[in-house]
């Protein structure tokens, strides 16, 4: 659902995070009646004044020249104002009640260069933001600045040579992890450093009391409610994070730290998908962790689902065990429950329309997103039963199932989901898509079992990103025909359909085409949004989170086992990028630091101060010769996904360093 005018949240940011609970609980029960409130707020202890200036500047210093108006304002109704002119300033001071480390976002706008945007620390400037001329509102964030109990907090903004307008201040923690990226190519250091902070600066501090239900038709809401842990994943006008943005920012959230978020948000969505919905989970939750975003939901048979996203759920929970080794991915029954809903009966309730023999394929109803679409990609029109992102989404889930049934120990249940994974693809690739490659390859089949070829956007692009598709000729020419279309004029219309393209060529190992993707992506940030009120690419968060672990697990090739302290590598270095180091990546309760030299060296350090990681170095192709810390070691190769690779395993013990090198 996409917004017409941007309204951002105003709340009440405080200073230290409460733990609420983590259950999830509709905005109505099953009886209609309002669901209670029952999380309790910590006390306020760092808390802007009227950050949206709603209250007429309450707790702000005006000087002349500014002011609070009602004209150009971001969020709400009002926004403070600056003159142009040197000299002018508004400003609010508060005094830090015990220590932390906090990032400061405010949505700015000039019509002219030279204003500013501070934070001081008892009269010291922690940083200075210099306003470039940008009319429209963007987000400019100052991050971790670090305050001990009884600082003195100032934060100000200044005049330049025309007007400057601010509204709606946020305060998040900072990012409990802070990976750090080195290269031979300044922009992936720069890249990365940018998308780092601004992915940051959506997360709501835990306990900050603010608006729900809010959107572009009710910008006041209905309500308030204690925040629970959560990041912002959709447009910034409403007071929600939305499943399907949310699942392709988990990894890039996991890398900054932000895991108790990660877990509180899968397993909200995971207690709305109840019988009376059908085991469909709600489209938005609004940041309260509770709560339905109203606009979304109306009633238990009437609100926005779309099959991608219960699938792409499961897979990410998956994701989430697999970087974390979280023992409560397997062991918390709300979620447990919610994968085997999942991947069970909400296959059985959905699947009427096309026959699909031995196996089963979740279907929507063709007739809009308020009741049910098959597919992500809502310009498809209705009409659609089954579409290639529901089909691969459902195949990546089994997958992910497997995983987690292993972490539970039902060795069982989890050959039951590879087998059902490898039914699936059998059978997407010998009947769902037949024969067909390029434009000729079936992407979708419509409610009376016609089937649909052509370019189908989302539709098209997961089926070789989530590798439903067998390697092989029809695979290459699949990513081709995408690519084609991608740079045409039938092209993703927005960017955050754009961020899926890096993912989907690395991990077909076209690491130069992803580059290229991830380099468009960053160099459009700071281009207006397709929705004029959205602000600047750059200000959609679905940006900053996926080159985050695009950095990671696509340039790196990081995938983790953390709960069996195993790691994998793959080096996917684009040409001209000579090395690229990335330090701390969280795995685990630890750390490690990967470094890759070309396609033919890499390079990791264990941070943990205690035990041992089995690191698999691979390699792409066949190598004659292979060494761990230069000492030679029997070539073994395997094939994965279609492609071989020469490997060894070294054991990385706390504190140790290893060096995998291939020559031929």
């Amino acid at each position: 659902m996409k917004p017409s005018r941007l309204v951002l949240l105003t709340a009440v940011a405080l200073l230290t995070p409460m733990a609420p609970a983590l259950s999830a609980t509709a905005a109505t029960g099953a009886d209609g009646a309002p669901a209670s409130d029952t999380a309790a707020a910590s006390p306020p202890q760092l808390a802007l004044s009227d950050p949206g200036f709603e209250n007429g500047g309450t707790g702000w210093t005006f000087g002349a020249g500014t002011g609070v108006g009602t004209g150009n304002h971001h969020g709400g109704t009002h926004f403070l104002y600056l003159d142009a002119g040197a000299g002018k300033s508004a400003r609010q001071t508060l005094v830090a009640p015990r220590n932390g480390s906090y990032d400061f976002s405010a949505w700015i706008g000039s019509a002219g260069t030279g204003g500013t945007y501070t934070v001081r620390v008892n009269g010291r400037t922690v940083e200075t933001v210099t306003l470039p001329e940008r009319r429209a509102y963007a987000r400019y964030t100052i991050s971790r600045v670090e305050l001990k109990a009884g600082d003195r907090l100032e934060i100000a903004f200044g005049s330049g040579t025309a007007w400057v307008n601010a509204d709606d201040l946020m305060i998040s923690p900072a990012a409990p992890a802070d990976p750090k990226v080195t290269s031979s190519d300044p922009e992936v250091v720069e890249m990365f450093g940018w998308a780092k902070k601004k992915a940051n600066s959506w997360v709501q501090l835990p306990g900050t009391v603010g608006p729900i239900n809010v959107d572009e038709y009710q910008t006041g809401g209905t309500g308030t409610a204690p925040y629970a842990p959560s990041y912002w994943a959709g447009y910034a006008n409403r007071s929600a994070y939305y499943s399907r943005d949310m699942t392709h920012q988990l990894a890039g959230a996991h890398i900054l730290g932000l895991d108790a978020e990660n877990k509180t948000m899968l397993r909200s969505y995971a207690s709305s998908a109840t019988a009376e919905h059908k085991y469909f989970p709600v489209w938005a939750l609004n940041f309260d962790a509770r709560t339905y975003l109203s606009i979304d939901y109306k009633s238990p048979d009437n609100f926005v689902r779309e099959v991608p996203a219960v699938f792409e759920l499961v897979e990410k929970a998956g994701q989430a065990y697999l970087w974390t080794g979280d023992k409560s991915y397997v062991d918390d029954p709300a979620l447990w429950d919610f994968y085997r809903h999942s991947t069970e009966e909400f296959i059985d309730l959905h699947n009427g329309a096309v026959p699909n023999g031995k196996v089963e394929v979740a279907e929507g109803t063709g007739e809009g997103i308020f009741a049910g679409a098959a597919s992500y990609n809502e310009q498809d029109g209705d009409g659609l039963a089954e579409a290639g992102d529901g089909i691969a989404a459902q195949y990546q889930a089994y997958l992910a199932m497997a995983t987690l049934a292993r972490g539970k120990g039902d060795t069982a249940l989890a050959r039951t989901y590879d087998r059902r994974a490898a039914d699936l693809k059998e059978y997407y690739n010998d009947e769902w898509s037949g024969g067909g490659s390029g434009a000729d390859m079936v992407r979708a089949y419509t409610t009376s079992g016609t089937p649909v070829t052509g370019w189908g956007k989302e539709n098209s692009v997961f089926v070789p990103m989530k590798q439903l598709l067998d390697p092989g000729p029809r695979n290459d020419t699949y990513l081709d025909y995408i690519q084609t279309q991608e740079l045409g004029p039938e092209g993703s219309p927005n960017i955050e359909s754009t961020t899926y393209l890096p993912d989907m060529f690395f991990r077909n190992n076209r690491n130069d085409t992803a580059w290229t993707w991830m380099k468009k992506i960053y160099g459009q940030r700071e281009l207006q949004h397709v929705n004029s009120s959205q602000g600047p690419n750059g200000d959609y968060p679905e940006v900053s989170f996926s080159l985050v672990s695009q950095t990671v697990e696509g340039l790196m090739g990081i995938q983790p086992d953390a709960a069996n302290h195993k790691v994998t590598t793959q080096s996917r270095l684009p040409s001209g990028m000579k090395w690229l180091r990335t330090a701390d990546v969280p795995i685990g309760t630890s750390t490690i630091t990967v470094r890759h030299d070309g396609a033919t060296k890499s390079t990791l350090t264990n941070n943990a101060r205690s035990g041992a990681y089995q690191w698999e170095a691979r390699f792409q192709g066949v190598h004659k010769k292979i060494t761990v810390n230069g000492v030679p070691q029997r070539v073994r190769t395997k094939k994965v996904d279609g492609v071989t690779y020469t490997y060894a395993t070294p054991t990385v013990r706390a504190g140790a360093t290893a060096v995998v090198r291939v020559t031929d």
